[in-house]
């Protein structure tokens, strides 16, 4: 029997559960773009109230914005070393969960763009990348990363480098023009 600590920082929602062999045992979340800091601790002190120990952790490595997905990456491996457990990373985008066959979603990537990957029966077949609204067709916003289906996308991926897709805000001043 595994037991999985999964946690998401790569939307505005801070999302955190434990999933044991397919079943959500405790889930959580907060909103709040700027707070995945606080509110990542909050939520794994609080499923691990639930008396449940995990096994491994599975990470959501983005794409998202730097400092949210450095957040819960951090964490994420901290706590694993820690208890001396496996970590697994995973495209957030994968696991939005969406019933059709052929379908875009979209992150908000905040400076008026968004982040998106193309589906096709359940499998990326473009992307991830970063653009402004009006450059992707047909996309789906607005839907968060499910515990079970990070998870399931954990068996055969394993991401070890975050989706960052485009470059850091802060620039050293030596590289400043």
């Amino acid at each position: 029997m595994s037991t999985s600590l999964v946690i998401d920082t790569a939307t505005a929602r801070t999302i955190v559960g434990l999933v044991r062999d397919g079943d959500v045992i405790w889930q959580g979340f907060h909103d709040g773009a700027t707070d995945h800091g606080n509110a990542v601790a909050d939520l794994v002190k609080q499923a691990l109230a639930a008396g449940v120990n995990p096994d491994r952790v599975v990470v959501g490595m983005g794409p998202g914005p730097f400092t949210g997905l450095r957040v819960g990456i951090s964490f994420a491996r901290a706590f694993a070393a820690a208890r001396n457990i496996e970590v697994v990373g995973i495209c957030s985008l994968d696991a939005i969960v969406v019933d059709l066959d052929e379908y875009t979603v979209a992150i908000d990537a905040r400076r008026k763009e968004i982040y998106w990957a193309t589906y096709k029966s359940g499998n990326r077949i473009e992307g991830p990348a970063v653009n402004f609204p009006a450059d992707v067709d047909g996309y789906i916003i607005d839907r968060y990363p499910d515990l079970t289906r990070m998870v399931e996308l954990s068996v055969g991926a394993n991401y070890t480098e975050p989706f960052y897709l485009r470059r850091p805000d802060a620039v050293a001043t030596a590289d400043r023009t």
